[in-house]
């Protein structure tokens, strides 16, 4: 005979268990609705900056690296808003001296757009700088004035099969900023060969980044460090960045690669004649 009692239990169970899995499929549903509304609004974003009035963003961490050189992390609007910087272009920042005038500098940020809800500059405050006034000044809580994209170079993925990078000082933070997005894109095979010129070690800006670019991708990232005051134990280059170093440090001409320049005037100037005496076409050639 059948069990009518043990037939309705078995019922039951198998509504209950019916009800749990279709529960677990609404749940799962909805957070996989809900994270591809969130990429679809990242993606679909155009960015916190405006190219032609000036934002305000508020300084939300001030990170000392040395003596003169700080890192400034900024919240951008919403937690999920991004900065809305193409690689390879900066912004201008807007600052007053010490006299109260107003100054208006270009910075290349650190972070990129996969950064989402801040980003950061680093900043080498010079003692005569009428920007690194207003920066040696800025506390947390207070708000710099932005705007931007601008620039010439809007980094595109094979654009070419290497880079040659040649900088100096805070030179390094458009360099850096490429770096970062080649290296950190699986679908980027682009080399990279940089020669990052300083005074002293204590100069060196990134330089734990730098080295880990350098563990982590040996056969895609080389960094060659040179130094005007090195001291008594240095493995790197020694004095102002020469032809015989990029002749070393660098690609050799081609069609396909590029050689990338960022410094003061003067070094510019000297690594461009080098540039040209080593047979680097202009087309070959972009300064920052």
């Amino acid at each position: 005979m059948l069990n009518f009692e043990l037939l309705k239990k078995d019922f039951m169970q198998m509504q209950v268990s019916q009800a749990a899995f279709f529960g677990l499929l609404v749940a799962v549903a909805a957070m996989i609705i809900t994270i591809v509304v969130y990429l679809c609004s990242i993606k679909k974003s155009r960015g916190s900056l405006d190219p032609e009035n000036f934002k305000e963003f508020k300084l939300t961490k001030r990170t000392p690296i040395s003596h003169n050189t700080a890192k400034f992390r900024f919240a951008l609007p919403k937690s999920t808003s991004i900065l809305g910087l193409p690689v390879g272009q900066h912004i201008l920042c807007r600052g007053k001296d010490s006299e109260g005038n107003e100054v208006i500098r270009p910075y290349t940020p650190i972070t990129l757009d996969s950064d989402i809800g801040y980003f950061e500059l680093v900043v080498k405050m010079y003692p005569k700088g009428r920007m690194s006034h207003h920066f040696r000044e800025m506390h947390e809580g207070e708000y710099l004035p932005v705007k931007g994209p601008k620039g010439r170079l809007k980094y595109k993925v094979g654009q070419a099969r290497a880079f040659g990078m040649i900088a100096g000082g805070t030179g390094i933070t458009p360099m850096f900023q490429l770096t970062r997005a080649i290296l950190e894109n699986p679908k980027d095979k682009t080399n990279v060969h940089l020669i990052y010129a300083n005074v002293t070690v204590g100069d060196i800006l990134l330089k734990d980044e730098l080295d880990s670019f350098a563990t982590n991708f040996p056969n895609r990232f080389k960094v060659y460090y040179v130094l005007s005051q090195p001291t008594e134990v240095w493995n790197g280059g020694i004095g102002h960045v020469s032809k015989e170093m990029i002749q070393m440090h660098c690609p050799t001409p081609a069609p396909d690669i590029q050689i990338l320049r960022c410094g003061p005037p003067g070094m510019n100037k000297a690594m461009a004649d080098h540039l040209n005496a080593l047979g680097y076409t202009l087309d070959m050639q972009f300064e920052f």
